[in-house]
């Protein structure tokens, strides 16, 4: 039995609501073959979606066909994920060498405006090799 693609991916919980899912489908990030669907389309199985989500390209292929929401370990076994690695790494190598978080000791407060103005200083500094004396 066919089940549209929007409900489809609210049932396999790859979005959190239908009108997510339904919103994703009409703006052109859930394509078959290359091609964009509606959210109405039918899907009959063993087909291989693209979907973008969230900065992200994912590719899943249809296993099998559900019409009503189930539980994650039921649904991670309604499709196979066909995303390449570098896909999903992909924050990570964005990320990969990038500045810390800055820090600020719990129960301290916010600083205070000569404080802030130091950490600005520091900031503005850091990487002008005018201000130091090197010869």
């Amino acid at each position: 039995m066919p089940v549209r693609v929007d409900k489809w991916l609210w049932c396999i919980r790859f979005y959190k609501s239908r009108t997510l899912a339904t919103e994703a489908c009409k703006s052109g990030r859930v394509k078959l073959n290359a091609i964009s669907v509606k959210p109405s389309f039918l899907l009959k199985g063993n087909e291989t979606l693209q979907i973008g989500k969230n900065g992200f390209q994912f590719h899943i292929k249809v296993e099998q066909l559900i019409d009503k929401r189930v539980g994650a370990p039921i649904a991670i076994t309604c499709y196979t994920d066909l995303t390449p690695e570098e896909e999903k790494n992909k924050f990570q190598a964005w990320f990969k060498g990038k500045a810390a978080a800055e820090f600020r000791e719990r129960g301290s407060g916010r600083p205070t405006k000569r404080e802030r103005r130091d950490i600005d200083d520091f900031k503005d500094n850091q990487f002008d090799f005018d201000a130091f004396d090197v010869e």
